[in-house]
């Protein structure tokens, strides 16, 4: 082989192992953003769980206008997306639930996490932690 085909032979190798390295960090990425949306997702059934809790009369197995009480249904608390748990405890007004994901989060030591508040009277707001 003459040194020109060489040459060719190893820019091409090149070439290709930036093609396959940028793929797989192409796919990592998507992964953490599905993820993310996922916890998202779970986290406001969860939300919508305990405002119809909140509204259900008591005689009715709710909370009667209060939060107290309420814990996530054991079938949903862990999932393929991740875990959930009560973050603080539902008072008459609001509770605080924590969701934490399958994929590594921004601190790259722990699962992509989020927080939502639900409020009696609000819709529920999601925020990022990790």
């Amino acid at each position: 082989m003459g040194q020109q085909q060489l040459l060719l032979i190893v820019l091409g190798v090149i070439i290709v192992g930036i093609a396959i390295v940028a793929g797989i960090n192409l796919f990592q990425a998507s992964a953490v953003d599905a993820n993310r949306d996922a916890v998202i997702g779970d986290l406001q059934h969860i939300g919508h769980l305990a405002q119809a809790y909140y509204k259900r009369p008591t005689n009715f197995g709710g909370g009667g206008n209060s939060f107290v009480g309420f814990s996530i249904p054991s079938t949903i608390a862990s999932s393929a997306n991740g875990t959930y748990t009560v973050s603080t405890a539902g008072t008459a007004t609001q509770i605080i639930f924590q969701g934490v994901g399958t994929e590594l989060g921004d601190n790259g030591s722990s699962g992509v996490t989020y927080r939502i508040t639900v409020q009696y009277n609000q819709v529920p707001s999601v925020v990022k932690v990790n």
